[in-house]
């Protein structure tokens, strides 16, 4: 779906004091599709229509991100991401779903299994996580992120062109399958919006959140009491097998599908394959 024709079907919310967007489509069992850094919900186009036909799909632009409010100066935490996107479902009437998520939004589901775990909630009904920093200790960011999470992160932003964002970009996904210029234009244009590249010092402390938190956030994976499946992109050089390795490690009877070739989008990359992968992680539920 090009970026225009996405833009269209946004709706928008008031939540915790900001205008966030969001998308909705399909019936079935709720499904929250949750996106990743530096990009938006646009990530889950490729999947969009395919899920609706089976899934009531929910999709929000993170707080920073996208079409949704972008506040500077702003402390940005994976918690308030959690609580936002609970506050979406509450006003949606929805009080127990499904997750599907990447890369950051694989932090925020943690979040959430942990809150489940500690509460002894059921909320979350199954989850599907893709390429993410699930276990800092097998999580290798790009030069560039860690600058962005230095205290040069305000210098590096303010330098930040398309045409090095492309080049990095280009860089953690499959050889076979690179993004196209229409795909990168999109994603900075996603960015850009609302001065946001000004937030990305602020967003990427996520990061650190990763280090401080491990405990809680790994320990909503050991003990998560909702099926749980990893599709990895293995060619990822930020997450890739290692991360898979490290996930059949940690994670009690891991359920682990690999796919080669494919880097750190597979949504993007590989889309049929994941859509076939998050089917069959369903319907053996």
């Amino acid at each position: 779906m090009v970026l225009a024709d996405w833009v269209n079907l946004a709706r928008f919310n008031t939540l915790g004091g900001f205008k966030v967007a969001y998308w909705t489509a399909g019936k079935g069992e709720p499904l929250v599709l949750i996106h990743g850094f530096p990009a938006s919900s646009w990530d889950w186009s490729k999947l969009w229509w395919p899920l609706a036909q089976s899934y009531r799909l929910i999709a929000m632009d993170l707080l920073g991100f996208g079409l949704s409010d972008k506040p500077w100066p702003h402390r940005y935490t994976i918690g308030e991401q959690a609580e936002l996107i609970l506050a979406l479902l509450e006003a949606q009437g929805i009080d127990r779903f499904h997750v599907l998520a990447h890369d950051y939004g694989d932090t925020v589901t943690q979040e959430l299994l942990a809150r489940d775990l500690q509460g002894g909630e059921r909320r979350i009904r199954s989850v599907a996580l893709l390429n993410g920093g699930l276990f800092p200790e097998a999580h290798k960011p790009l030069f560039v992120q860690k600058l962005m999470a230095s205290p040069l992160g305000p210098v590096t932003s303010r330098l930040m062109s398309r045409s090095a964002f492309g080049r990095n970009m280009t860089r953690i996904f499959g050889v076979d399958n690179p993004p196209d210029g229409i795909e990168l234009d999109g994603f900075w244009h996603l960015i850009e919006r609302g001065q946001g590249v000004r937030v990305m010092p602020g967003l990427i402390r996520y990061m650190a959140e990763r280090e401080q938190n491990r405990s809680r956030w790994v320990g909503g994976l050991e003990g998560a009491i909702c099926p749980l499946r990893f599709i990895d992109g293995v060619d990822d050089p930020i997450s890739g097998e290692e991360m898979a390795k490290r996930y059949e490690a940690v994670v009690p009877n891991p359920d682990v599908l690999r796919i080669p070739g494919c880097g750190h989008y597979p949504q993007l990359e590989k889309p049929a394959e994941v859509f076939a992968a998050y089917q069959s992680f369903r319907k053996s539920q």
